[in-house]
């Protein structure tokens, strides 16, 4: 009997089932498919201007390389349903509308798609697309955020359909009558998804049947946005998605890759594959928008927040409109009388902005928590003081309370791990050799949500367990926590149970986004079990009907009797038995209590004084997420967030020349993120509060809460180490420099 079992696999560290399958190779990823035979390959040619039309492409050269079956243009490309207006009538329609390629002579940025190029082998393929020969007609672009400010307009929503604005009391007169105040200006850069493995997708059609083989976080966005493109039905369409190398949102909607193989595929008459290269996703994959944030706070000489204010100017397409939640956290946070966040948009010509690792709270956070910390010493306070004297009984703008928040409990726990009590206050004060020393800290906030989902869970004699759902693993370990809840509910050993996702025939679920995950899917599957148990009651007759039953080690039992799973369906159901179940979408639970998860992130740095280096030295993040379904991936989780946060601080940004429209570090060479020689001792805390208001299984939302507030911990460390405090992110070399040099003047 595995251990595991004996109290029950859920809460247990246990190593991910799939594990084997991708440390031999056996995990097949998009690009990797072979059952349906040879494939063609397909090559992208993008754009060189970032505006304006094709007044000619000359395709008879590439036509003519050896291997070459077919390039597609505007010219010759199948109908496909128009785009629609820049602005989407609901979220939803977000992820399913049409998104139609090479549908017209007109560019909308740099390296759109203007070619298809389908050959025999990729290497054919790739050279024949530089035989292409394009003459356009450039038009002027708007790239620039900080010089076009006055150009913003009001959104109707921002992302998520959070409301654009959000007052209460008079913001002004509150700030304006505080005795301490603060009102600064902070910038965060564009940034970009980059996830290990490319946008890829294979299209095969079988009559007027779709199946597409591709990296997607949610099967349903894929299989709605490509049968409203191709103007076919849903039914029609077919996603399989087993296996993801990363997608931290840049894989929510179709994208070119997928598009481009279904229409090739079906002009051609043969499976085609097409793969976005590494440069290609930067401009065509989404990315973080650029912002600027005005964040003002204001407080009574004891440190009590009296007024409250962040407001954001991003990027936007001009042609699809996306605006990122980005204050939206700060209604939740903190409590003050007087409130104001607004969100406002500046068009530029680029592609459009998506979804990036905790959308609004990781740039939003950024700034106000380094704000946060920048009040507490206008006041002479402690940071974790000021934040615990402005804990709100309840949530300050919905005024209900919180299901559960244990953020106090977080930064305390933190603190005392930490060792916060021997940080000095004095910034610049600390020093080793030629290294000036620093800690800093930030809260962490993120909303929970609830996704609509269903599972199919199905036992056969044999006592295997077999769990069905369209859900995806993105690399968090849903295949492990999901093979947890069903043998947990069911009472089997992990090794009885399979779970097969990634697959449009099976139910569907809310996919992997936004948090959600584990909470949405492992309640379907929790739903399912339970209905399953229900049946096998019901199979087992009276003596089961008459008293509380048990199902554990692999049997149920009752007063007096006990009977193993298998044998009890060969007597009452030799076929098996299989039952659904489903969860969502948020229910009185989520309109009565505020759900959110909670955390705190401690950091401590060491920053060169001759050469602006800064190096991690350590960090902690105690984390308050619900019940822990299995703290190894769970912790496994937080440790990347965290990283990302020590980048988004430290490096990364994605860098636009506002001449041309044009991402310059548009690869891994260029575009820093943290390796390992960046990150130092790292530690993950987990404070348990399970909660039944959120779900059946009491969890909360996880993978995106390592990011929030992590990078302000890392700024917040740098300035309690040199007394420079950088308000333009990342925090590069450049910026700090000047400061060093004064500081031995």
């Amino acid at each position: 009997m595995n251990p595991a079992t004996q109290n029950g696999p859920i809460g247990q560290p246990l190593d991910r089932v799939d594990g084997r399958l991708k440390v031999t190779g056996r995990a097949t990823y998009a690009y990797e498919q072979q059952e349906m035979g040879d494939a063609l390959y397909g090559y992208i040619l993008g754009a060189s201007i970032a505006r304006g039309r094709i007044d000619e492409i000359d395709t008879h050269e590439a036509e003519r390389t050896p291997g070459v079956l077919h390039v597609m243009t505007h010219r010759n490309a199948p109908a496909q349903a128009a785009f629609g207006p820049a602005l989407t009538p609901t979220p939803a329609e977000v992820f399913t509308r049409a998104r139609p390629v090479l549908a017209s002579d007109r560019v909308r940025y740099h390296d759109e798609p203007l070619a298809l190029v389908v050959a025999s082998t990729f290497e054919a393929a790739r050279a024949a697309a530089r035989l292409i020969r394009v003459r356009y007609s450039p038009e002027q672009g708007d790239f620039d955020l900080a010089s076009r400010l006055a150009q913003a307009y009001i959104p109707p929503r921002t992302n998520a359909g959070f409301k654009t604005d959000s007052a209460l009391g008079d913001f002004e007169s509150g700030f304006d009558a505080a005795p301490v105040r603060l009102d600064e200006t902070y910038s965060s850069p564009y940034q970009s998804h980059v996830p290990m493995e490319p946008h890829a997708s294979i299209a095969v059609w079988s009559g007027d049947e779709l199946t597409l083989y591709t990296s997607a976080q949610t099967l349903a966005n894929f299989r709605g946005g490509l049968a409203n493109t191709l103007g076919i039905a849903p039914e029609r369409v077919r996603v399989v998605s087993p296996y993801i190398g990363g997608g931290f949102g840049a894989k929510l909607i179709v994208h070119p890759d997928a598009v481009l193989a279904a229409l090739a595929a079906r002009v051609l008459e043969r499976p085609v594959k097409v793969a976005l290269t590494r440069q290609q996703m930067f401009a065509n994959a989404g990315y973080r928008p650029a912002m600027q944030h005005r964040v003002r706070l204001a407080a009574d000489p004891s440190g009590k927040l009296t007024a409250l204010g962040h407001d954001v100017w991003s990027t936007t397409s001009r042609f699809e409109e996306y605006c990122e939640q980005t204050a939206v956290f700060a209604r939740s946070l903190y409590a003050a009388p007087n409130r104001l966040t607004r969100h406002r948009l500046v068009p530029v010509d680029l592609n459009r902005g998506e979804w990036m690792r905790s959308p609004g709270e990781a740039p939003g956070m950024l700034a106000f928590e380094s704000a946060m910390d920048e009040l507490a010493e206008r006041l002479g306070l402690d940071p974790i003081q000021l934040r615990i004297r402005n804990e709100p009984q309840l949530d300050p703008e919905l005024g209900v309370p919180f299901a559960s928040r244990n953020l106090l409990a977080c930064m305390r726990t933190g603190a005392e791990r930490f060792g916060w009590g021997r940080r000095n206050p004095r910034p610049g004060s600390v020093r080793e050799g030629r290294k000036l020393i620093g800690m800093g800290m930030a809260a962490a906030i993120r909303p929970n949500y609830l996704g609509l989902s269903k599972a199919e869970v199905s036992l056969s004699p044999t006592g295997r367990v077999l769990v069905r759902l369209d859900m995806t693993d993105i690399g968090t370990g849903t295949y492990t926590i999901l093979t947890q809840v069903a043998a947990h509910s069911l009472g089997v050993p992990m090794s009885a149970v399979q779970v097969q996702l990634g697959d449009s025939r099976f139910p569907r679920t809310a996919g992997s986004g936004g948090s959600w995950g584990a909470a949405s899917a492992g309640s379907a599957v929790e739903a399912a079990c339970q209905a399953l148990k229900q049946q096998l009651v019901q199979a087992a007759g009276a003596p089961y009907q008459q008293g509380a039953v048990h199902f554990a080690d692999g049997r149920i039992t009752t007063a007096g009797r006990s009977e193993r799973l298998g044998d009890l369906l060969l007597r009452m159901a030799p076929a098996g038995l299989r039952a659904e179940g489903s969860v969502g979408p948020m229910g009185e639970d989520y309109k009565q209590f505020s759900q959110h998860s909670n955390g705190a992130h401690f950091v401590e740095v060491a920053v060169d004084i001759d050469t602006g280096e800064v190096r991690l030295r350590r960090m902690l993040a105690v984390i308050g997420a619900g019940r822990i379904l299995n703290p190894k991936t769970a912790r496994s989780q937080i440790l990347g967030g965290m990283a990302w946060g020590v980048g988004a601080a430290l490096m990364e940004q994605t860098l636009l020349d506002i001449r041309h429209g044009h991402f310059v570090n548009h690869d891994l060479a260029e575009y820093l993120i943290p390796v390992n020689g960046d990150i130092a001792a790292m530690d993950v805390v987990f404070l348990e509060e399970p909660d039944p208001r959120a779900n059946a299984l009491g969890v909360k939302g996880l993978g995106e809460l390592g990011v929030c507030g992590a990078g302000a911990a890392v700024a917040n460390a740098v300035y309690n180490a040199t007394g420079i405090r950088v308000r333009e992110f990342p925090l590069t070399l450049d910026k700090l420099l000047p400061g060093l040099a004064a500081l031995e003047e």
